[in-house]
């Protein structure tokens, strides 16, 4: 599990990364504001912990920037603003849960458990991978707040790639995934080599690992 920790005071952090490293997590830290919003938008993670006073950026602006664009993404507010009307505004603005400083380590690790556990029972209709959303249901797919104009088939390739995020998708697969159509090798990579195109938008990539087949991936990933 790889998580985003923006917290700007250095002894907390470092106690923190520690502490969750030994739990199994991998964490990624960030101090600013604004450098936590271009990673949170950039980077893959299965949940974010997020202090309040920070320096750049306050953390219910950068919230209320990255929500939209991050639906499913777990976010723990972690601060020492206490008071109800604190709590509501950190909730309103998009967070799933609230910590208040000072916290015992064990609670704030059955939080996240408790969130990431909730992540994984999101209705299966919707696909994210970065930047890149999908609604399966609706038929629609995203870069951002941006609507992709991509045919059935471009969809229905899409829509393989994504619930297999993390693991290389044969064309074979896809071919098969595609209602069973005798569709050949040749097909399938016209419909990847359009899907490229029209997804830059979002940061994410479609990378070929030869021999095997496909893996979409964030771009900056995808070499």
């Amino acid at each position: 599990m790889r998580l985003i920790l923006i917290e700007d005071d250095p002894d907390l952090a470092d106690a923190l990364s520690i502490n969750l490293a030994r739990s199994g997590y991998e964490v990624l830290h960030v101090a600013d504001g604004l450098v936590a919003e271009v990673k949170l938008l950039r980077e893959e993670a299965d949940a974010a912990i997020l202090d309040l006073g920070l320096p750049g950026q306050h953390g219910l602006t950068l919230l209320r920037h990255v929500r939209p664009q991050k639906p499913n993404l777990p976010i723990l507010i972690l601060t020492a603003f206490d008071g109800v009307e604190d709590r509501v505004a950190g909730l309103d603005a998009g967070a799933d849960d609230y910590l208040v400083k000072p916290f015992q380590f064990v609670e704030l690790e059955a939080r996240l458990k408790a969130l990431l556990r909730r992540t994984r029972n999101l209705p299966s209709d919707q696909l994210q991978v970065g930047r890149l959303r999908l609604d399966r249901g609706g038929q629609r797919a995203w870069a951002g707040d941006a609507p992709l104009d991509l045919s059935a088939r471009e969809l229905a390739v899409l829509d393989v790639l994504m619930s297999q995020r993390e693991r290389v998708v044969t064309k074979e697969q896809i071919a098969g995934e595609l209602g069973g159509e005798d569709l050949g090798t040749n097909a399938i990579e016209v419909y990847v080599h359009r899907l490229r195109k029209k997804i830059e938008p979002s940061g994410v990539g479609i990378r070929t690992v030869r021999g095997l087949g496909y893996l979409i991936e964030p771009a900056d990933d995808a070499g």
